[in-house]
């Protein structure tokens, strides 16, 4: 389904960069519709443990994955490295050739980069050093490495690690899910916390 949102998780997934994104997008509005839901792919239906000891039972593995669906997200984890996760290399190819959006965060952004899918944009990851490293001769474009939180540019959006709510934020908004002030509203809420919030509102 089109409205649906790919999140892509490996064994030992990092469960914190996928919490907030995941409670963002698959909510209901006031109205009780809900414009986006999550789904999760791993690279079989196996179940995997992410690094905080939840278990998942993927929704998809790489092999079945709906042909119409609004995102493609990959979530860091200590697996991205290694050779077998290469088989998501070509799903993400066929997103980039239908302009679908492509996320990435900590070393999910780095696969991205060895997969050579960072070398036309502007974007991050964890540090440019462990990026070039990790990806050698397929990266190409340091000079396009931006040093913040998270960085968009066209149809893919990328992270560090400790970026989720600057991920997550870049993704509510190129998807629409909520007006722009909501989305900032959200992101001004769990960036600062409530009390700095109320006190804002109290000014």
């Amino acid at each position: 389904m089109v409205n649906e949102v790919l999140l892509v998780i490996t064994d030992e997934y990092a469960d914190w960069e996928a919490a907030m994104l995941a409670a963002a997008i698959d909510s209901k509005a006031d109205d009780g519709t809900q414009k986006y839901f999550i789904k999760t792919v791993s690279l079989t239906h196996d179940p995997i443990r992410s690094i905080g000891g939840f278990t998942v039972l993927p929704d998809y593995s790489v092999e079945d994955v709906p042909d119409d669906y609004a995102a493609l997200i990959l979530i860091g984890g200590d697996n991205w490295r290694k050779p077998e996760s290469m088989v998501v290399k070509q799903l993400v190819e066929d997103a980039a050739k239908r302009d679908i959006l492509i996320g990435g965060i900590c070393d999910g952004s780095v696969f991205l980069g060895m997969i050579g899918m960072l070398n036309e944009v502007k974007h991050t990851s964890n540090e440019l050093e462990d990026l070039q490293a990790a990806a050698g001769e397929a990266y190409t474009n340091a000079e396009n490495y931006v040093h913040e939180q998270a960085v968009i540019d066209g149809n893919i959006v990328t992270a560090n690690g400790s970026a989720y709510l600057e991920f997550t934020r870049e993704i509510l908004l190129w998807l629409d899910v909520a007006p722009s002030e909501e989305v900032a509203e959200w992101y001004d809420f769990y960036k600062l916390g409530y009390i700095e919030m109320m006190k804002r509102e109290q000014k």
